[in-house]
């Protein structure tokens, strides 16, 4: 090897290494204008030799070893699976490398790989390729189903991780009964053409039994549910030593009055609010009091280890895993009423057109004057001279002389909120409309129906709230030039923005300027109360990028804030905790520090426990309404056309939060033929078509409660109130049969702009 490929090599391989041109990288190698040819030479011949690849705009990079490409695999329903490579500094990312089914080896969704690129991409279709080696599991644990056949123990497995299931051979000694739901390791990973081998580690009995599907969802996500005994002695220790008495460095504010807003259920209040205004000057005083965790756990103690790696609570139904002991979460730090309680505190001064004209913080103490829940507040802010008499009832729990100020206050907050949100949408923000499903339970804590939740007025007052002391703190700390976890979620990319303009066209809504964020906000609106608003606010989402914890400078997009942060729930969220130390080291001080390069750790591992969280959450959801709907085959329900494909389409119910599959077999009418340009289904002989945004009338047909797949059968159009056919479920030799294994729309890849405040219990 000659000393210039050795030295070209060392640049490209160092880890802060950054693409460049040749120019550039000759420059940076101090190659002088007499060793430029050779240099370029050297280049070419790497570059022939697959050693060095070249990118985009013509930059240098190491190619991967073996040629190959490092990602995370991901397998579909269908069985085939998909790997998204890893981006590296200074990259665009890479588009998704298909790969078939039997070529993945024993890849299971998560795992890293590396991948050996069989066909490049086309404007049409993705590249593809084949696992050549597996570099690090994601998981050996797995839930499933326990059953017998032909004297041979299996379990197969929830979801559709791996086509077949998997051997396990000593279910004798652990009691386990068919159907009873297990956790097991794996010792032998499944293939396209041989079972897996694994040992049974944890039997939870059957799914029927109460609390069996938590334990399902809590075990396949790796969610800790349990504190060690040296956290929860620290948490002792801190309730042993807190005296409320005790306000000395902290700013007094329990003579102000404060309320609090949550849902119905929450236990824990980490935010409080008031709203003043200045008689001399007419400015708003908003006065956002948040909990005080960080004086409770110390950096490096047994509470802050643990936090850290638990990154956030987890809400899941009826059933909530704290990210810090319920003696913190649900008592000291939790802003309960009529109790002194220690807090950070941001006070933001708006001038009557709501411009910022002083932002001070603080290290407080409130006492609630009175707790709220949203639908208290909504019905006061609906009726308010009829509820009047009802609010002097509530009120007279408040301790004096406090009670005669909630009123008028929250006329106030009403007022100031309106304003703020004006002027966030003149600046562009994005409203998407995504409902959350809000599961029913009867006496005995069964699901026993389910709706979407509203997101009225009382929401958004604290939803504008809390945005304004994120971004009150982000841009203090950025003026300091320090580096802190922000909340970025970068621009989407421009091809996915002129995809998602083409699908909205189609469902008749164009759009003039697709990367035009006025014209997505117009768009929003126009279909928020229409049939078709679940295709377009799900289609815009997919094509947004990720929200996630860094501490790079970088916009929200969705929020059309230039500096953001979350700092308004530190009991839930170790990020906001991060954003407090340095607050409180701004305030006792006024000098603050950190490190970027542990931050970027930081924020990356608490990005990967809230989407771990989010879809824990989602699967349980998803499985209890399942199970409702397992017990009501035949129930029908008007829905919409969210997603259409050439083996059938999707629907949202209108007034139920599911979603299933009208497979093409079940349309026996006529033979349905798809087109993908206008996401149809066209009936060779009637023409009758089913489009994206159609409304039409379901039943459930099927519901498959391992695979959480729900079937519709359709009934009728809606808008036409044509009938199809009744009769059973398809059979094999129906017009169009069904295929091996269905793919099935996944999880989206973007999170909502701003998560709303959980339920909390």
């Amino acid at each position: 090897m000659s000393d210039l490929t050795t030295r070209i090599l060392e640049a490209l391989g160092r880890p802060s290494y950054s693409p460049l041109k040749p120019k550039v990288l000759a420059k940076r190698m101090n190659v002088g204008d007499d060793e430029y040819p050779e240099f370029r030479r050297t280049l070419r011949q790497l570059v022939h030799e697959g050693r060095v690849e070249v990118g985009r705009n013509n930059t240098l990079r190491l190619a991967d070893k073996h040629g190959s490409i490092v990602g995370t695999y991901r397998r579909t329903n269908s069985g085939t699976g998909f790997v998204r490579p890893d981006v590296r500094p200074g990259e665009q990312p890479h588009s998704d490398i298909l790969i078939r089914e039997g070529r993945e080896m024993d890849a299971a969704t998560g795992d890293r790989v590396m991948v050996k690129v069989t066909r490049k991409n086309t404007k049409s279709e993705n590249a593809r390729g084949e696992v050549v080696r597996i570099l690090e599991r994601s998981t050996r644990t797995f839930v499933g189903t326990y059953f017998e056949r032909d004297g041979e123990a299996f379990v197969r497995v929830d979801g559709t991780v791996f086509a077949h299931s998997v051997l396990v051979g000593d279910a004798g000694t652990k009691g386990v009964r068919p159907q009873d739901k297990v956790q097991i390791d794996l010792l032998k990973f499944p293939t396209a053409d041989s079972r897996g081998e694994g040992v049974i580690t944890e039997v939870f009995g059957p799914l029927s039994k109460k609390g069996v599907d938590v334990l399902t969802v809590i075990r396949a996500f790796g969610i800790p549910d349990e504190f060690p005994e040296a956290v929860l002695a620290e948490a002792r220790a801190q309730a042993d030593q807190f005296n409320e008495a005790d306000l000395q460095g902290r700013t007094d504010f329990t003579g102000e009055t404060v309320v609090t807003i949550d849902p119905v259920d929450a236990k824990d209040f980490d935010d409080a609010v008031s709203v003043t205004v200045d008689p001399e000057t007419n400015h708003w005083i908003l006065t956002v009091h948040i909990a005080d965790v960080a004086h409770f756990c110390k950096p490096g103690g047994a509470l802050d280890t643990e936090a850290r790696k638990r990154g956030t609570s987890v809400y899941l139904p009826q059933r909530v895993i704290p990210m810090f002991p319920e003696i913190i979460s649900n008592g000291l730090a939790s802003l309960q009423q009529g109790k002194v309680r220690y807090v950070k505190t941001a006070r933001i001064e708006y001038t009557p057109d709501v411009k910022v004209a002083n932002v001070e913080f603080f290290n407080g103490a409130i006492r609630v004057a009175q707790r709220f829940s949203y639908e208290q507040v909504q019905a006061i802010l609906d009726e308010p001279e009829l509820q009047r008499s009802r609010v002097q009832d509530v009120e007279a729990h408040a301790p004096p002389p406090f009670a005669g100020e909630v009123r008028p206050m929250l006329d106030r907050m009403k007022a100031l909120a309106l304003r703020l949100r004006a002027k966030r949408m003149q600046r562009g923000a994005l409203e998407l409309s995504m409902p959350e499903a809000v599961l029913e339970y009867d006496a005995d804590g069964r699901v026993c129906g389910a709706h979407f939740a509203s997101h009225d007025l009382s929401h958004q007052i604290i939803e504008e709230f809390m945005l304004a002391a994120n971004v009150a703190v982000a841009e203090h700390l950025s003026r300091l030039g320090v580096p802190f976890l922000r909340r970025v979620h970068p621009a989407p990319n421009e091809d996915k923005l002129y995809e998602f303009s083409q699908f909205s066209a189609l469902l008749g809504h164009p759009m003039k300027r697709h990367l035009d964020r006025f014209e997505l906000q117009r768009l929003l609106a126009e279909t928020a109360d229409k049939p078709e608003r679940a295709a377009i606010h799900y289609s815009l989402l997919r094509s947004l990028k990720q929200a996630a914890y860094s501490p790079i400078q970088d916009e929200h997009y969705a929020l059309a804030f230039q500096d953001y942060c979350h700092f308004t729930s530190p009991i839930r969220r170790y990020p906001d905790l991060q954003v407090h130390r340095l607050i409180d080291r701004w305030v006792k001080a006024k000098k603050v520090s950190a490190n970027e390069a542990e931050l970027i750790a930081l924020g990356d591992h608490c990005s990967k426990t809230e989407r771990r969280a989010e879809q824990a959450e989602r699967e349980l959801v998803k499985l209890r309404i399942l199970q409702h709907l397992s017990t009501r085959l035949g129930e029908q329900h008007d829905a919409v056309i969210t997603g259409v494909a050439e083996y059938g389409f999707f629907a949202q119910a209108e007034k139920f939060p599911a979603e299933g599959l009208a497979h093409i077999s079940s349309l026996t009418d006529d033979y349905y033929h798809y087109d993908e340009g206008s996401h149809s289904l066209t009936g060779g002989r009637t023409k009758k078509r089913y489009r994206l945004g159609d409304r039409v009338r379901v039943e459930v047909a099927r519901v498959d409660l391992q695979k959480r797949m729900l079937d519709w059968r359709i009934v009728r159009d809606v808008t036409s109130g044509r009938r199809e056919p009744s009769g059973v479920s398809p059979t094999p030799d129906a017009p169009r049969p069904m295929p091996k294994s269905r793919p099935r729309k996944s999880g989206p890849p973007a999170d909502l702009p701003e998560p709303r405040k959980k339920r909390r219990k």
